[in-house]
């Protein structure tokens, strides 16, 4: 929302000059004028001062999956009451905990309340929403079907969060075993093994090739661990960069989809959000075409949706949906056969709904039998190093009770 200083004339001749918060300067001139303010002689925009670190948003700008689920849930529901949209937009705001909806809610609100279009308040008061939902409401606006077009971004949003939950929940528990795992070796590399070396020094005498290697490397863990910090932080920033570029993310991209295990997860991942992403889009009417561009967009894999979206001029010439795709073999054969068949029988929608639950169960699965396979590999790795350094410390132990 933007401030704007004014200067208008009152019914009975006497000047007014205050200041109105609006989305663009036609808002503000209504906004004036509803007050009773029939003639405005002047208005200009105030510029706010910039207050730097201050005044930015330090968290995400991605909106949270689960409360945009919530709040597609509510829109729905008051909307199918006969609510109007403002209204409801300002019901809403003011019970959502999300502060970032409220906020993006109540300016949106006010907007539409002087007739701003829906999608475009939405669009212009947060940044994070994604694009499957700003398109989605904008095709509701358009057909006036908003309140079908919320309840199926609230079925959309409420499955990817319980995606999201439970790779968090498969994930966490190896993370953790690796994150005591480097504290363990931080603790023994900088605090024990200097202990112990300094033991083994007092009593004289050669010690063992593998205890050697050991002092090595908890010197170089207790001197270079600024060095390592620098390689990490460069390592990361550069790849950032890379990846940043057009040829790196496009390769990466790619190997994504390549690497061993990872690679068919992320396959699997690409066939569900390709799936439930066309489908709640064809549900809000979009056509064929403007849906798969939008779900090129939002695709996490640019591979795939650079694919997605060039196929948006082979279905804007008239070929079907399921030929391209068997053309481009971006996507596994199950949900290209598929979708070629919704298109036949005219349930798209439903056909690519149902195959996205499926490709999302697929990946959900793989992920836990990876992560099965992952967790004794890491404690097979844990045992090897930890009994390499038990040995290291154990066997000039040794050695000194032959010597006595």
């Amino acid at each position: 929302m933007e401030q704007y200083k004014y200067s208008a004339m009152s019914n009975d001749g006497s000047r007014v000059e205050g200041v109105v918060e609006a989305s663009d300067e036609f808002t503000a001139v209504s906004k004036i004028k509803a007050q009773n303010l029939p003639v405005v002689i002047n208005i200009q925009q105030v510029k706010q001062k910039d207050m730097g670190i201050l005044s930015a948003d330090l968290g995400s700008k991605k909106v949270d999956t689960e409360a945009l689920s919530v709040m597609c849930s509510q829109f729905s529901i008051i909307l199918g009451a006969g609510v109007n949209i403002a209204t409801c937009m300002q019901m809403i705001s003011e019970q959502t905990a999300d502060k970032k909806l409220a906020a993006m809610l109540a300016k949106s609100a006010d907007d539409v309340a002087h007739g701003a279009g829906v999608a475009a308040s939405f669009e212009r008061n947060c940044e994070g929403l994604p694009l499957t939902f700003i398109e989605t409401v904008r095709a509701g606006e358009q057909s006036g079907t908003m309140d079908e077009c919320f309840k199926t971004l609230e079925a959309y949003y409420s499955k990817s969060h319980k995606l999201q939950q439970k790779i968090k929940q498969a994930l966490s528990y190896p993370l953790f075993v690796v994150v005591v795992a480097i504290v363990v070796v931080i603790v023994m590399m900088v605090k024990v093994v200097p202990t112990m070396t300094s033991v083994f020094e007092g009593f004289g005498g050669q010690l063992p090739a593998i205890t050697v290697a050991l002092v090595g490397m908890s010197k170089f863990f207790r001197v270079g661990w600024p060095f390592m910090i620098a390689v990490a932080v460069v390592g990361f920033g550069g790849f950032k960069m890379w990846v940043s570029t057009e040829k790196g993310k496009e390769q990466h991209s790619s190997n994504m989809l390549k690497i061993p295990v990872m690679g068919n997860i992320n396959r699997l991942n690409g066939a569900a959000q390709f799936a439930n992403t066309m489908s709640a889009l064809l549900k809000a009417g979009l056509p064929v075409s403007q849906a798969l561009d939008t779900t090129g967009k939002v695709m996490d894999n640019y591979v795939l949706g650079q694919g997605l979206r060039g196929m948006v001029r082979k279905i804007e010439e008239g070929r079907r949906l399921g030929d391209v795709m068997r053309e481009s073999a971006l996507f596994p054969k199950t949900l290209t056969e598929m979708t070629a068949i919704g298109e036949e029988t005219g349930e798209l929608e439903s056909t690519l709904d149902t195959i996205g639950d499926y490709y999302a169960n697929e990946a959900d699965h793989a992920t836990t039998q990876a992560l099965a396979k992952l967790e004794p590999g890491i404690m097979v790795v844990l045992a090897i190093f930890v009994g390499w350094i038990v040995l290291a410390i154990y066997m000039p132990m040794f050695s000194m009770y032959n010597l006595f």
